[in-house]
């Protein structure tokens, strides 16, 4: 059964992201993605929208996959249903980002899985912005 990595090895992994992929960003402020990107970008991180639709996010260049994304991404954060969630979780590991964060409600175990034995970093189930506070503060 799969389990999050514990507080250090969370809190060592988060102290090397710099760029973060936002997957199922939205335009509309209401909605998680959004204000969670928002935040993120507030903290200092890049913050890179991808959604197959929108123009810009949180001022922004929004990107249609994680693959059109010219530049390194550290870390790929999902807000996107569990059932699509597989197949976009590969996708960042054929691109070698080292660290997989899928939020609230969106399980994947098999997904969860391939990412690790890949070799990287997978939170699943968890809120970024939640976890974010708890290590900082």
């Amino acid at each position: 059964m799969f389990k999050n990595p514990d507080t250090s090895a969370l809190r060592a992994a988060l102290g090397k992201v710099k760029t973060i992929a936002i997957v199922g960003a939205s335009p509309k402020p209401e909605r998680p993605s959004h204000y969670i990107g928002a935040f993120l970008k507030q903290q200092g991180y890049r913050v890179i929208p991808i959604h197959p639709a929108a123009a810009e996010i949180f001022g922004e260049k929004v990107y249609k996959r994680l693959s059109d994304v010219p530049e390194k991404i550290d870390l790929a954060d999902f807000y996107i249903n569990a059932e699509r969630v597989g197949p976009m979780v590969d996708e960042a590991v054929a691109l070698g980002i080292p660290f997989i964060w899928m939020q609230d409600h969106v399980v994947d175990e098999a997904a969860a899985q391939r990412a690790r034995d890949a070799g990287a970093t997978v939170v699943m189930d968890d809120c970024i912005y939640r976890r974010w506070r708890q290590l900082t503060e």
